[in-house]
């Protein structure tokens, strides 16, 4: 089976990861630093590294304000975590519709989305090509709302030659298992404003100034401001920085997967693939098709030896998000044909030619 996600760990992991067990300290520290320093150009501005990017997305929403009254702006078409921490805020959920062509959310349908009680948009880069950016700024700006940028996809992606991180407001990244770039478990956090980044160092762990003079390890310290435990250490950061000299090499083998499936897939009859903008560059996380028959074309895949997965479901069918249900005719077409095949570092030249030749097989019953 031609696997649609596998772990990359580096040759330097362990040696890593041993250094910092032996050191004696392994909580939030020095690998944290550099880390963060490491990162930076990745992300047009440094970062703030937290243990998830979940934690990274919930740490923006409490930057922007979101909370009980208000209303945050959101797409259904994304991993359930990406919407979670809007509900955890005590904050509604107001939907927007997506543009069925990417599966990026429809800076129309935001604006027409924003009421007096919206606090932020949250848009997601959905197999990690970037949203309409520039677009979404301009009307969550001229509005006075916060744009956060869900980026878990999107480690590398670039939008009219800016990276992915120095954008919006905020700028949320995963580090988890599977992505481009793997901590174990892990996010960041960029923000465009210095207070922000300042006063979110603080939250990210407890509302504890680390950096502050200390008497009796920060007993003497007044906290002004509740946080959370949302700050990254030093083992997953030791990993993180033992990866990163990878990332140029596992993006090229990404993109140029993507590139020969865009050519040898462009004239099917039942495959049609995503439209891409020639502003913007995929980290291609993953590579979505839509398909006239899912469950059909899974199975033939199957029986293939192709493992292939709708990756993430429509949140706003789940139980939990009901309350929020309303009309999203984008999200009713891409939802019911999005399919992604593997694309990933791990996917040989043999191995993309019985990609192809199999979904061919698959088009011409």
């Amino acid at each position: 089976m031609i696997p649609l996600f596998k772990v990359h760990v580096a040759p330097g992991v362990s040696e890593a990861v041993a250094r910092v067990l032996e050191s004696g300290y392994i909580g939030q520290g020095q690998e944290v630093e550099k880390f963060e320093t490491e990162l930076a150009p990745w992300m047009g501005s440094r970062p703030l590294t937290t243990n998830s990017g979940t934690s990274a997305l919930h740490l923006a929403l409490h930057l922007a304000g979101a909370g009980p009254g208000s209303e945050v702006i959101s797409t259904p078409m994304t991993c359930f975590a990406t919407n979670a921490p809007i509900v955890a805020r005590g904050a509604s959920i107001r939907w927007a519709d997506i543009d069925p062509r990417t599966g990026n959310i429809d800076p129309g349908d935001v604006e027409r989305k924003i009421t007096s009680k919206t606090k932020a948009v949250v848009c997601v880069d959905w197999g990690g090509t970037p949203c309409e950016l520039f677009a979404l700024v301009e009307i969550c700006r001229s509005r006075g709302v916060a744009l956060i940028e869900d980026a878990a996809h999107a480690f590398g992606a670039v939008y009219r030659g800016y990276p992915v991180g120095s954008v919006v407001d905020f700028t949320a990244f995963s580090f988890q298992a599977i992505k481009h770039l793997t901590t174990v478990d892990g996010g960041a956090l960029t923000c465009r404003r210095e207070t922000d980044l300042r006063r979110g160092k603080l939250l990210r762990w407890y509302g504890i100034d680390r950096e502050g003079k200390r008497k009796d390890l920060r007993c003497e310290e007044d906290i002004l401001e509740a946080g959370y435990k949302f700050h990254m250490n030093d083992v997953s950061a030791a990993i993180g920085r033992a990866q990163l000299p990878e990332i140029p090499t596992i993006l090229h083998r990404h993109r140029n997967n993507a590139d020969f499936y865009r050519m040898a897939l462009s004239d099917l009859k039942r495959v049609r693939l995503l439209k891409l903008h020639g502003d913007r560059v995929s980290s291609y996380w993953i590579f979505t098709i839509l398909v006239d028959d899912r469950p059909g074309f899974q199975a033939a895949m199957e029986k293939k030896g192709v493992m292939v997965s709708q990756v993430h479901v429509r949140n706003d069918h789940h139980t939990a998000m009901l309350a929020f249900r309303s009309s999203l005719p984008g999200v009713d077409e891409f939802a019911s044909r999005q399919i992604s095949i593997p694309v990933g570092w791990w996917v040989t030249p043999e191995d993309r030619e019985d990609v192809v030749r199999a979904i061919v097989e698959w088009d011409r019953l």
